[in-house]
């Protein structure tokens, strides 16, 4: 007897998502958004950037809490470090740019900085 093991999908589907909430919410900022979800597979990054296009009428007390619940893999940390060495930033303008702590950074820069 020979079981199948199903693959279970762990990540949203953020095209179907998304799709939907430009559709039924706000058709006005489809066209901004197209050649992000017109992608196979999105990053964080595209992700987080699709979500400010949206959702960038929000207020400050949504963003903080918002904020708390990201999470970054280690190819997107690798990737924010890498923007942030092209383009000559510090910490805090790092931090600034990402929405993300200066403790955050300087944490990421011990670990993954060889």
């Amino acid at each position: 007897m020979d079981r199948q093991i199903q693959k279970i999908n762990t990540t949203p589907d953020y095209h179907r998502i998304y799709s939907d909430i430009l559709q039924l919410k706000y058709p006005e900022k489809e066209k901004y958004c197209q050649t992000i979800l017109s992608k196979k597979q999105l990053s964080v990054l595209e992700v987080i950037k699709v979500n400010d296009i949206i959702f960038s009428q929000q207020k400050k007390e949504n963003l903080a809490l918002n904020q708390m619940h990201r999470a970054y893999n280690e190819q997107v940390i690798l990737q924010i470090l890498n923007y942030q060495k092209r383009n000559n930033l510090n910490n805090t303008q790092l931090a600034l740019h990402f929405k993300l702590s200066r403790n955050t950074v300087a944490k990421w820069r011990k670990l993954y900085n060889k």
